[in-house]
């Protein structure tokens, strides 16, 4: 299926989303302490999206084929929880790492966007593993352009992780979105430069990396959603959604409290 390229009116639309869903994470900066739970956090957004945003949270009862409906307003996952992690009971603790990915709807229209936040003090491992992660979303994203492929992102992605010594989860990937939250393409976040779809103007998808510490392998929790790395070590992940342009790309998931682009593609 070739990707469903948006027209001027989609892409004002999916602008509000993604500068709402960035905002969002704005609002979870500082309040992200040891000794909160996870469901506070969920509590945080949910009151935020409905109350002050007057989005709607995409994720909330979100059920595709073959799984139980979702049943929080957002993602968090802890640790070694790679991706999918509901907020409950779970106390966060120094040093801890949390990936917390949040979806609204405005209007129709889903923006989504996901930050990694470090609980107090992290370890030198741990803060390397989120920096690198980002480096490579940003790596990623540097890729786009008409004419590049979804290849170019998804190698850039993998070289800068593994020359790192850590591993790309293969079963989860960025996804095309809009008007519906999954839709074409598949950005896998591995691959061969030159391969997959070209890109073109008009286009929107997520580049969401999740790059762990140790091997790649993963599994599912009980619960239907949660997935952690099989071998236990830290996994992190951090997501944008993108817009192709004539030129090159936009980045739709923006804010005041967004933080910067990766040295490695300013220069800086």
């Amino acid at each position: 299926m070739k990707s469903n390229i948006k027209t001027e009116a989609d892409i004002q639309g999916m602008r509000v989303a993604g500068r709402l869903a960035s905002e969002l994470l704005d609002m979870l900066e500082g309040k992200v302490r040891p000794g909160i739970t996870t469901g506070q956090i969920d509590q945080w957004v949910h009151d935020h999206m409905v109350n002050v945003q007057k989005t709607i949270p995409a994720t909330l009862g979100y059920a595709p084929p073959g799984y139980t409906p979702y049943p929080a307003s957002c993602c968090t996952s802890v640790n070694h929880q790679v991706c999918h992690g509901i907020p409950g009971n779970k106390l966060l603790k120094n040093g801890d790492i949390v990936n917390i990915d949040v979806t609204v709807i405005k209007d129709g229209y889903h923006g989504d966007s996901s930050r990694m936040y470090i609980v107090g003090e992290g370890s030198i491992a741990a803060r390397r593993l989120c920096e690198t992660t980002y480096d490579c979303m940003w790596l990623g994203i540097a890729q786009i352009r008409p004419g590049a492929t979804l290849g170019d992102i998804g190698h850039a992605i993998q070289t800068h992780a593994e020359k790192n010594g850590f591993s790309v989860v293969r079963e989860f990937c960025g996804h095309g979105i809009g008007k519906k939250f999954h839709e074409e393409p598949q950005v896998l976040h591995y691959g061969r430069p030159g391969t997959g779809e070209k890109l073109v103007p008009g286009m929107i998808f997520t580049v969401e990396p999740m790059i762990n510490a140790g091997r790649r392998e993963i599994r599912e929790l009980a619960d239907g959603w949660t997935i952690v790395t099989k071998d236990h070590s830290l996994s992190a992940q951090w997501e944008h959604t993108v817009l192709v342009t004539e030129t090159g790309y936009e980045i739709l998931t923006q804010s005041e409290g967004t933080p910067a682009p990766s040295r490695l593609v300013t220069g800086a």
